[in-house]
């Protein structure tokens, strides 16, 4: 598609400010020739954006409905009757280990009762969201369907072992597609309330700093079915989906992206380089920049910039910006924001 816009040095004048993520510095809005849901827009779906999207492009809204009845409220008792604690040293609220509604998944049936999202007062969370329009509206679920969605059940111990406990295999995938279907009753009533929506942000965190927590046979097998269900699902409505999975993971991302997944945002502990190198023209990845030196001037931010779009904004295979330390410096933002502004348009006029 052709939308070639030529970069006008007034893009950079500061016409308003939005609030800044946890509780940060405010972020200011720039005259961009589009809008950032229109850039994050033309990034998910036709992989052809204006310049480099960022996390700055999306608005990660979800009602307080959601998290109120599956996210991670703080101190708040989930549809499950799992009781969510805000830790304040974390960040974020967990259940409580040593209280787990079953210990072997052939009970689940006896212990899970699946809500009626019908039930639920979405006409009230819409008038309780209050979504920036001028960013790309994408839910986030939060605590997801499968593997994290087990450990809140279970407790991780026993949510690893039942993995690998094949009397268990059977009523895992019986408690998966109950889940898959609340999830999918879920983003359908989010869809019909909130009809802005573009993407979905999909929760299931799958590794620790070193591994994946289980082998991808074991992924395929009890795994992979249902996330291609719920991607596919998502995009018959015509939307992106975005996967956050926490964790090494990079050696699963064959499987992410054969189920279907727009875009993955690997942590840093993940060879992103090699995995846009490898894989950028059939997913799109956040990219972690190389680091610089401390004492690093401005010339050598924008530079690093100007590096980062000629390697990693490649023709087919766009790329985001990772939460990098580079971005918070102005020279590498400025740099980023006009070279890749410059880039994309001319990439535009020849593809």
């Amino acid at each position: 598609m052709q939308r070639s816009i030529p970069y006008s040095p007034n893009e950079r004048n500061v016409i308003d400010e939005r609030p800044g993520w946890f509780g940060g510095p405010p972020i200011p809005v720039y005259n961009t020739p589009v809008l950032p849901r229109q850039n994050a827009c033309a990034l998910y779906f036709d992989r052809q954006p204006y310049w480099i999207s960022t996390s700055s492009d999306i608005a990660f809204s979800i009602p307080d409905l959601y998290n109120e009845k599956l996210g991670r409220a703080p101190n708040n008792t989930d549809v499950f009757n799992r009781y969510w604690e805000f830790v304040e040293m974390v960040g974020g609220s967990i259940t409580h280990g040593g209280n787990p509604l079953f210990t072997d998944v052939n009970e689940w049936k006896d212990k899970v009762t699946i809500p009626n999202v019908d039930d639920w007062d979405w006409a009230k969370a819409v008038e309780d969201t209050k979504p920036d329009r001028t960013l790309s509206m994408m839910p986030s679920l939060v605590n997801g369907f499968w593997f994290e969605r087990l450990i809140s059940f279970m407790d991780f111990e026993h949510a690893a072992v039942a993995l690998i406990d094949e009397d268990q295999h059977d009523a895992i995938i019986e408690l998966f597609t109950a889940m898959t279907d609340l999830a999918i009753k879920v983003v359908d009533k989010l869809f019909e309330y909130f009809p802005g929506i573009d993407g979905v942000n999909i929760h299931d965190d799958w590794g620790s700093q070193q591994a994946p927590f289980f082998s991808e046979e074991v992924a395929r097998k009890l795994f992979f079915p249902f996330m291609k269900e719920l991607n596919d699902h998502i995009h018959s409505k015509g939307r992106y989906t975005s996967l956050h999975s926490c964790g090494h993971n990079e050696s699963r991302i064959e499987l992410f992206i054969e189920a279907g997944y727009d875009e993955w945002s690997p942590q840093p502990m993940n060879d992103t380089q090699a995995l846009y190198e490898k894989y950028g023209d059939k997913i799109i990845l956040s990219i972690y920049p190389d680091p610089l030196a401390p004492d690093a001037a401005d010339d050598d931010y924008r530079q690093a910039a100007r590096d980062y779009v000629d390697r990693f904004c490649q023709p087919g295979k766009p790329s985001t910006l990772g939460f990098s330390p580079l971005a918070a410096n102005p020279a590498f933002a400025e740099e980023l924001y006009i070279y890749s502004r410059k880039h994309y348009a001319n990439m535009k006029a020849k593809f």
